[in-house]
């Protein structure tokens, strides 16, 4: 299990350190990457979820053991936004730099 648990706090660690500058990047995301966004909502509410999710991870990591189930959807929530990224990167859909994992500030 201690391999489970360094996964899951680098991952939740990670997430953190990527998904909290979101929340102050609403208007670059528009113009680096047009078009602007439209829904507020969805895009704070995708963050706000995203961001549940890292903290999850770092619970999960401090007793994965007892949260064991948990992992499932965790690795389903990890691997579901990867693999939507390559589909609309094959689809033409978006730029090829979003499959790097870099930031764009």
């Amino acid at each position: 299990m201690k391999f489970a648990k360094v996964v899951f706090w680098v991952a939740g660690i990670w997430g953190l350190v990527v998904i909290t500058p979101l929340y102050f990047m609403f208007d670059l995301i528009g113009k680096n990457d047009p078009p602007a966004i439209t829904h507020p909502g969805f895009y704070y509410g995708f963050v706000g979820c995203a961001l549940a999710w890292q903290i999850a991870f770092l619970i999960i990591g401090a007793n994965p053991v007892r949260l064991r189930p948990m992992m499932i959807p965790s690795v389903v929530e990890k691997f579901t936004f990867g693999m939507a990224v390559v589909v609309l990167v094959m689809q033409g859909r978006t730029n090829q730099r979003d499959l790097v994992l870099r930031g764009r500030i």
